[in-house]
């Protein structure tokens, strides 16, 4: 490629971005404007405010805009690291140590994203650089990459196209992939406009009748005390929203604690003479591993409902501890158990990590349920945005495919 014709690619680039290139604008300050922009997008659009997600459509034309390889890749890490900054100081809560191990965990996440977005970026305008996007959203949507795909544009589908479901989805897929262009005018004034709509006819959501979700404020001790006080504590609080007329209560992740027969025969005695079901986390211990599931109790029966298909990596699922000759991690259940039931309602359950991803909500809608039922154990986030971005996601996707939501997170 010619000099001239690379020049020519550079504008064309940057004439599909909210920032353009000019001969009296030095390229280093246009990649910085890119950069900060790139930043706010992902701090605004990941702040935990579910009518906030939209903003996320920006970074497809900021990506668009770049004008040249490294400053994709620059535009792609300060967007992904802004919308994931919590995870330095989660870290750091979580195996109580300086934040120093987090933030190289915060880096080392962000790879996946830098690379995809940096390999399919493209100076060429036209289609080929709309599918080039089409093809890294892709990759950062489904296994192997998908696994870290936090901050997904995507996700804020449901705020824009709310109730539209698999029409809101290429509604909102379509809008991307034209921001990657020189319509990208076009596109950001029709979505901001079904953006405003939205957010002025928006109403909270409310649980089906006769279901509730119990918030808990138990800190790590959830799961970890596996006293008779700490059941009775759970069974109180169950109690309490039956007395409020709920006959389906859905309690956080890990608030069983390890799911055993001892466990389960306390429940159920509990439970004798109520029309009460509860579904609640726990986890099941097995020789090569855990795993973290959702447990279906009432008087007469119980079961283990689900098993979470992608736990959080590194502190939860660890791949690598076979070939090290070790186990203890837990199972990764990637496409199994989309759905379950429950009091004849068929429930698409999301287990903390699974809300900030795309493929398992996806996967579950592909079938249908009635309730979304979305579940966190979220005590390590303290004075971080994680739990609040987790409970927007869900929302979102809920809002998105007019699904009802229930939640229950321990803080």
């Amino acid at each position: 490629m010619t000099r001239g014709t690379l020049d020519r690619s550079r504008k064309a680039a940057c004439s599909a971005s909210p920032v353009r290139s000019s001969p009296w604008i030095p390229e280093w300050l246009h990649a910085a404007a890119l950069i900060v922009l790139a930043i706010v997008t992902g701090v605004v659009g990941w702040s935990g405010n579910v009518l906030a997600l939209p903003v996320a459509f920006l970074f497809p034309a900021l990506w668009a805009c770049s004008s040249r390889r490294l400053v994709a890749a620059a535009v792609s890490a300060a967007y992904f690291l802004a919308a994931s900054r919590g995870l330095p100081q989660g870290v750091a809560n979580f195996y109580a140590v300086d934040p120093l191990p987090g933030v190289a965990l915060w880096f080392a996440a962000s790879a996946a994203f830098v690379l995809i977005h940096t390999v399919f970026w493209t100076g060429r305008p036209g289609k080929g650089r709309a599918l080039s996007f089409l093809t890294a959203a892709v990759l950062m949507a489904v296994p192997p990459f998908g696994i870290v795909g936090w901050a997904h544009p995507l996700t804020a589908a449901g705020v824009v196209f709310p109730e539209w479901g698999w029409w809101g989805l290429a509604a909102a897929s379509a809008g991307l992939l034209t921001m990657t262009t020189r319509w990208w005018p076009v596109a950001a004034l029709a979505m901001a406009g079904f953006w405003l709509w939205s957010a002025a006819t928006w109403t909270t959501l409310t649980p089906p009748t006769g279901w509730a979700g119990v918030d808990l404020e138990l800190g790590q001790s959830l799961g970890r005390d596996a006293t008779l006080e700490r059941q009775q504590e759970l069974l109180g609080a169950v109690k309490r929203k039956a007395g409020e007329g709920a006959r389906v209560v859905i309690l956080p992740e890990s608030a069983l604690g390890f799911w055993s027969p001892t466990v389960e025969r306390l429940w159920k005695k509990e439970l004798r003479g109520t029309p009460l079901t509860v579904m609640t986390g726990g986890a099941i211990v097995e020789p090569d591993g855990y795993d973290n599931v959702m447990v279906g109790i009432s008087a007469d029966a119980s079961a283990v409902l689900y098993r979470e298909r992608m736990p959080v990596p590194v502190s939860m699922w660890q791949p690598w501890r076979p070939w090290l000759g070790g186990s203890g991690g837990a199972r990764a259940h990637f496409f199994a158990n989309p759905v379950t039931e429950i009091d004849g309602a068929r429930i698409a359950p999301l287990i903390c990590y699974e809300q900030l991803i795309l493929w398992p909500v996806l996967q579950s809608a592909a079938h249908s349920p009635g309730v979304i039922v979305a579940v966190g154990n979220g005590w390590w986030t303290k004075e971080t945005s994680i739990v609040a971005i987790q409970k927007a996601s869900a929302e979102a996707w809920a809002r998105l495919f007019g699904i009802p939501l229930v939640t229950a997170f321990n803080i």
